[in-house]
């Protein structure tokens, strides 16, 4: 099994995202995917230094991949993911359809997480049309997961998100701007001063939801370290990372050291506890409510 580190969904300075890569180069993920999945105000980087840390990534034995933005809402987004797809040197990673149907047929691709996949006849049409790595829907349990894995194209690699803030929705309005009073067009780059994004607790003062632009994420955090060696039985190729702004070198750490089986399951997640930013959850995954954690059978207490 391989680790992935998703995109990066936080807007974050210029200096600290080069920072944040040149550390990323010399940790045990095989896999990086770059590019601006949120919003297409965040301009601390453009498409060329994207191209360069994929340079990075590449020269330190790494697979680098390019992601497009999720929700587009402008001509001018479009231009941006139709550059994003034109690159012939790297992966891409299609987060809509209007990717997909830039690469179908032309080169191969990754079927990104919000392409909402949840069928076999879905995932073959995907396969058909290129896609060689395809990412599984937050909500899919792990049984319906396996019996798709089972049954779909043996070409296909799956992916499966494995520890971050699930990112829920996207919107066309910002929801960061907005509890600022600020328009859209004018968000002052409110995002910037959440490098995890915005906690929106509930009236009882509980944590909520987290608001990072235009994409809602779980205040809870996504974490199946201790599912790694079911992953590895069922067939998943691929574990994904969603990068944090402290810990995350140690969080991928402990992901390696699971996979490799030199750090037990129960062991790991004690660790991760105090690295994570809120509680953990891993409802989805068991057919339970997101917000749920569910206690993996190998974990429970005799």
């Amino acid at each position: 099994m391989k680790l992935s580190l998703g995109a990066l969904q936080y807007y974050w300075p210029r200096q600290t995202i080069f920072d944040f890569y040149e550390a990323i180069a010399a940790s045990p993920v095989d896999i990086v995917y770059l590019g601006e999945t949120v919003c297409s105000r965040r301009h601390e980087l453009r498409l060329s230094d994207w191209i360069d840390i994929a340079d990075l990534m590449r020269d330190s034995g790494k697979e680098a991949v390019l992601s497009t933005q999720v929700l587009l809402e402008s001509g001018v987004e479009v231009s941006a993911m139709h550059k994003v797809t034109s690159n012939l040197d790297y992966l891409i990673e299609a987060n809509d359809m209007g990717a997909v149907q830039r690469l179908a047929g032309q080169r191969p691709f990754v079927g990104g997480l919000h392409l909402n996949i949840y069928n076999q006849p879905s995932l073959t049409w995907l396969a058909s049309l290129g896609a060689t790595r395809w990412v599984a829907p937050l909500e899919m349990k792990h049984q319906d997961l396996s019996a798709l894995i089972e049954a779909g194209p043996q070409n296909l690699q799956t992916e499966v998100f494995a520890y971050g803030r699930m990112p829920l929705a996207f919107s066309a309005r910002c929801f960061t701007a907005r509890q600022r009073n600020l328009p859209k067009d004018d968000c002052q780059f409110s995002c910037m001063d959440h490098p995890d994004g915005l906690m929106l607790k509930t009236r009882e003062s509980q944590d909520f939801l987290v608001l990072n632009g235009i994409q809602t994420q779980s205040a809870r955090v996504h974490n199946l370290v201790d599912e790694l060696p079911r992953m590895q039985r069922m067939g998943v190729a691929v574990a994904r990372i969603s990068p944090q702004a402290q810990h995350t070198g140690e969080i991928v750490a402990l992901f390696d050291a699971v996979r490799r089986g030199t750090l037990a399951p129960r062991d790991a997640r004690a660790q991760l506890q105090p690295l994570v930013p809120d509680q953990s959850c891993n409802g989805y995954w068991h057919g339970q409510p997101g917000l749920d954690l569910v206690e993996t059978p190998a974990l429970a207490p005799a």
